[in-house]
């Protein structure tokens, strides 16, 4: 790529190997002759084919960088790895199962150019979610619960498509499963965030990796954690003497 990419799109996998072509071909058609942009995929090991697809995918797609994990460490971490990886200032996250429609990247971007300087994180809302109704509902008691306990005026933080500065992502406390509360960190890091809403699909293909039980039992512990981190954060304005 002959032009340095402003927007970095990473995208984390795990045993999607029939998701890979569809995304990376609607990411393509979303953002090619709009942005300088690459596309940064994270294999956290996958046990099926998806490896193999992204290597074949990256000889037809300029944009595309693959990353491996040469052990299983989820999907923050995956996240995490793509955006320390990333040559974009600002990043644009998507879920690797294709529930997210890349074609809403463009609406997360015009959202930013008409945000105050501040705003470092444009968060997807998933406002007609295709989900299954115990998902759909799992999630709306766990939204509640966060937003009670973090006050971080968030409607959906489990929504997998969001734009951030990477800069500021980057600058944030790091733990396993921090995906899911971006808006309550960088508020805490003293920036604003913005709910936009966007389209959400059904799972084309493959299954889901989490089960309620497990999401609940995690989240309940990660809560208390982050609502810890909140009550103990302290920010200090500074100047440079000339």
């Amino acid at each position: 790529m002959s032009t340095l990419p402003s927007l970095s799109v990473v995208v984390p996998v795990f045993n999607e190997q029939d998701n890979v072509a569809p995304l990376i071909g609607e990411i393509v058609a979303a953002l090619r002759g709009r942005i300088p942009f690459e596309i940064v995929y994270v294999d956290d090991c996958s046990r099926d084919g998806t490896l193999d697809t992204l290597k074949q995918l990256k000889a037809t797609t300029p944009e595309l960088r693959v990353i491996r994990h040469l052990s299983q460490s989820g999907q923050s971490t995956a996240v995490r790895t793509g955006v320390k990886a990333a040559t974009g200032a600002w990043i644009a996250t998507l879920d690797g199962d294709g529930q997210n429609d890349p074609a809403d990247i463009p609406k997360l971007l015009a959202t930013r150019e008409t945000a105050t300087p501040d705003t470092k994180l444009f968060a997807g809302w998933r406002v007609n979610r295709q989900d299954s109704g115990s998902k759909r509902w799992a999630s709306k008691w766990a939204n509640a619960i966060r937003s009670r306990m973090l006050r971080d005026d968030t409607p959906d933080t489990g929504c997998g498509i969001k734009l951030f500065e990477r800069a500021a992502f980057l600058d944030l406390p790091y733990f396993d499963h921090m995906h899911r509360y971006l808006p309550a960190l960088m508020q805490r890091a003293g920036w604003r965030t913005v709910s936009v809403p966007v389209n959400h699909r059904h799972r084309a293909s493959g299954v889901s990796k989490y089960n309620n039980l497990n999401r609940a039992l995690v989240g309940l512990r990660d809560l208390r954690g982050v609502a810890w981190l909140i009550t103990r954060s302290k920010r200090t304005a500074t100047e440079e003497l000339a």
